[in-house]
Parts: structure tokens; sequence; C-alpha cells
């Protein structure tokens, strides 16, 4: 049996479920918007991940016995919205951008479209799920525009949660990485994995090179084998005496690279492996990628920075009310006006603005106060919101390792469309402005 989300939750979420049964005002028709005021880290763009978890996370936001038995034992809400969360099924409609798309600030990633009840109890589901993946997307992203043409693998589950990081393994995928560490990302993702040994592995046998032999005789002198245990030119020899020429890769995980790695190719290329490959795998962000950029490094496999916060600030995602019905049926626009803080009111939808094949600027409408009324494009312009959810059913096309590997081919095109700006590294403004028009 699928495991429920529905207490991946706020408990102010059910108690302003119950407090709108109370006064009647649950069944508003309402929409919601997913939105970030700024990009994590003064960065110039930002990538939309999440997608396809959330939508199956909503499929499973479901209040079975176990659920309902320990919110009445904690008496978290009044026996009549238990009731209602007996039976609860989001049958509402949401749009938004594709997984992969590029975002930028205000950029209306989501929109929820149903009664207040049913929407307003999906908040956090959907602001976990979009935050933490976004954020990992993007710092993905900005690696694997510093690594050029060389792959890169993700190899950050020992430095977060354990589903957090396959959340990331995916994410990072997405964003263009090549491969992952993670083997639950493989199986439920269909994320390629790598692998071969670790220092423990070395230290384990009488020396290194009957640790090297071990691995050549069971992965055969295509294997990467890691060569910094002790002293990487000494390690690189022995390597190639017992692997041969033919040896896939060696791995470097410590060091000052950029010589390290230097020298390493130096003595390949001298001892007549021409062809190995030089990975590397010492707490690499962006800008150690880019510090590598004219060393000759093969590959790269990157961990904390990726799944960490350390690496990708919050995406500070925030889910607000903008439009409902009012008691005669006519639609209200609504906006929070906080300092800092404020919302803009009413329903949107979303274009690229193009010229050629380059973004010049994301376009927002506030035209239609349903939801669901489709916008249309003017010329030049690139629609941004696809249906994701419709009277409550997901689209197939966003769901399991196919919408994942969609989600892939999707960023890639998409990343293409940034003026030559919004690839650097550096602090600055968002690569393409938002205007409200």
């Amino acid at each position: 049996m699928t495991a429920s989300t529905a207490l991946l939750t706020d408990r102010y979420e059910l108690t302003m479920l119950d407090a709108a049964l109370h006064a009647g005002t649950h069944e508003r028709e309402s929409v919601f918007e997913v939105f970030g005021r700024s990009l994590p880290g003064s960065r110039r763009y930002g990538v939309f991940a999440g997608v396809g978890r959330l939508l199956e996370a909503i499929e499973q936001f479901r209040f079975g016995d176990a659920e309902l038995g320990w919110l009445s034992e904690n008496a978290v809400v009044s026996p009549e919205a238990l009731d209602y969360l007996a039976d609860y099924r989001f049958g509402g409609d949401i749009r938004g951008y594709r997984e992969g798309e590029l975002y930028f600030p205000g950029s209306p990633l989501l929109v929820v479209q149903g009664s207040f009840a049913e929407a307003v109890l999906l908040e956090t589901l959907v602001l976990s799920v979009l935050n933490y993946d976004s954020a990992v997307a993007t710092a993905a992203a900005r690696m694997v525009s510093a690594a050029g043409t060389r792959p890169l693998a993700e190899m950050g589950s020992r430095r977060t949660g354990e589903w957090s990081a396959v959340a990331a393994a995916r994410a990072a995928w997405i964003a263009g990485f090549a491969a992952t560490s993670n083997l639950e990302a493989g199986r439920r993702w269909s994320v390629p994995t790598m692998g071969t040994a670790a220092h423990a592995f070395t230290l384990l046998h009488d020396d290194e090179e009957q640790a090297f032999r071990a691995q050549v005789d069971r992965l055969g002198p295509g294997t990467t084998l890691l060569v910094d245990t002790f002293d990487v030119p000494t390690a690189v020899r022995r390597a190639v005496e017992v692997a041969g020429t033919g040896l896939g890769a060696v791995r470097i995980d410590s060091g000052d690279l950029p010589i390290v790695v230097a020298e390493t190719r130096e003595l390949l290329d001298s001892l007549g492996a021409t062809n190995t490959r030089i990975t590397v795998t010492n707490d690499l962000d962006e800008y150690g990628i880019a510090i590598l950029s004219a060393s000759p490094v093969d590959s790269y496999g990157v961990g904390t920075s990726v799944v960490t916060g350390s690496g990708h600030p919050a995406a500070g995602m925030v889910y607000k009310l903008v439009a409902h019905r009012d008691d005669t049926g006519a639609w209200v626009n609504v906006a929070k006006k906080s300092t800092s803080k404020a919302s803009v009111a009413g329903s949107k939808h979303a274009f690229r603005r193009l010229e050629g094949d380059t973004a010049t600027a994301e376009l927002i409408r506030i035209d239609r106060a349903d939801a669901r009324e489709q916008a249309d494009a003017a010329d030049g312009e690139r629609v941004l919101h696809v249906p994701l959810v419709s009277r409550g059913i997901a689209d197939p096309r966003w769901l399991g390792a196919a919408g994942t590997a969609a989600a892939r081919e999707h960023h890639a095109a998409v990343v293409r469309e940034l003026p030559r700006d919004g690839l650097r590294l550096s602090q600055g403004d968002p690569a393409i402005p938002t205007l409200y028009v």
C-alpha cells in the first residue's frame, strides 16, 4: 500500500480548513499561485523542478484510518473537519511551468484552482517539494554550465536525508548531470547510476596493488581506480601495471587539483595510458569546476554542494491566494500587502518573449479571473503554462521515469534560450526582466 503524504504538512493548513468549514467559506472557489520573489543567491535564473514528484505526492494525499486516528487523539481539528478529511481527494485543476523550465522573479510557477478547502491543504506539500528540488536543479544547472561538455555525476547521498538524496539525484539529472551514485533514484526514476570503490576498499587489503587487482579482476580493466589513498603518482603507476594501458579511469579525491590533475595526465600519457580518463571528486562546486576548465579533467563528481543548503540557497517559493469567488459567485482578486512580502492579485498566465532563439523577457498577464481559461501567445512568445492536473487527474506526460526524462530534455532545450550573460556564475541581475503586461 502506498504511504499517505497527508501529514507531511503544517498544522495550520488543517486549522484553516476547520475554521473555514465552521464559517461556511470552505467551498469558495479559489486560485492559489506559487512564485518566488527573487532568485536564490542572486543567481541569474532558476530551474523549476519537482513537478513529477509533486503530482505523485498529491495523488497520495489521503487521510486514512491511521492519520485520522492520530488527528483525533491529539484534538488537532473538530469532528466535522475529520469527516471532511476522511473523504478528501484533490479534485481541482493545476497548471504551471513544465518541469525543467527556467524561471525568474515573479514567475507564476504553479496555479492551483479548486475549493479553498481542497487547495489550501496542499500548500506545505507543494512548497516542500518544489523549493528543495528547484534549489538543487538551479545549483546543478550552474555546475553543468561550468563543466561544458564534461559529464558530472551526483554523489551527495551521504550529505543529506535519505529521501532528499533521491530527490536531489533526480533534480540534478534533470538539470544535466550524467549520472548519480544513488540506487533508489535509478530504480524509481531511471536516472543512470555509477560508482566503483572508496578508500575503505583500498585500506581493507594488505596493500594498494592487491586492492586494485581485486577490483580489476571483478569489474574489468575499464573500471575507475581511486588513486589518492596514499601517494598519487605511485598509485597511478600501480594502477596501470595492474589494469594495463586500457585502464578506464582514475579518480582523484584530494589535493591541489589543478596541479595534481596535470601531473597525473602527464604520468598516464608517459605510461602509454593515453585514453585513461581522469575524474575528480573533491568537494567541488560550480566555482571549483570553473577553475578546472583548463585542466585535463574528463569528468566530475559532485556531492555536498549540490544536495545541501551550503551549495544551493533556498528557492524561497511561496503559495499565495490570489483570487476567489464571493457569495454571489463573482471573482475577487486578492493580494498580500505586507512590506517586502507583497503579492500580485489575480490569476496569471506566463509567456517567454523571444527574439529569434534568444529569450528577452518573462511576460505575465493578469487578464482572466478563472485560472482554467487558456491564454494564447502572441507572435514571438512561448506559452509557459501547461496543464498538470485536470479535475484531480494528473497528466501522465509528467509522471514517472518518462516524465523525468521529458523534463531533462525540456531543460536542455530552454537553457539554450538564455542570453549569453545569463550563464555567468557571478551574482547579478536576472538574465531577463519580468514584465507585467
